[in-house]
């Protein structure tokens, strides 16, 4: 199974770089994942303008990577599920993508052409602690779908 995690976020060593290592690592062991890290000039540009111009610049920044893979979009306002029910959304896929949006969230437009949409919670986080989540999340889902201990 191959996953990517696409968020919209500069490229830029962070504390929880080792820890993306490790659970990366740990997930390899039943994916291959990629991490892509995208902040065009109109993103940038956006921030100053509007967060509706930020969420157009997160549409066209990102929409030439959703489509073809099983799309997951992580959404404030998406369906909460629980860890039994995000491994379902995994299994069996062969590519699964993963969007982490910027400040501003996502256009309707873009949640319409995910295959889900989910929240990982009702609290606010930066993308970097999302992406943790989200890692952290993958790795247990693999654990409960093959009976692994880890997830008790």
């Amino acid at each position: 199974m191959n996953i990517e995690i696409v968020s919209i976020a500069k490229k830029e060593k962070t504390i929880y770089d080792p820890l993306y290592k490790d659970l990366t690592k740990m997930i390899s062991r039943f994916a291959n994942v990629t991490d892509r890290e995208i902040f065009t000039k109109d993103v940038t540009k956006a921030h100053t303008i509007s967060p509706e111009a930020s969420q157009k610049a997160y549409t066209k920044a990102l929409e030439a990577y959703i489509g073809k893979d099983f799309c997951i979009t992580l959404h404030p306002n998406g369906k909460l599920v629980d860890s039994f029910e995000f491994s379902k959304l995994i299994n069996d896929k062969m590519n699964v993508k993963f969007f982490i949006g910027g400040a501003y969230g996502f256009e309707d437009k873009f949640l319409q052409k995910s295959n889900a949409v989910i929240s990982l919670g009702k609290i606010t986080m930066s993308h970097k602690i999302a992406k943790a989540v989200l890692l952290e999340q993958i790795y247990r889902a693999f654990s409960i779908l093959s009976n692994h201990p880890y997830h008790k």
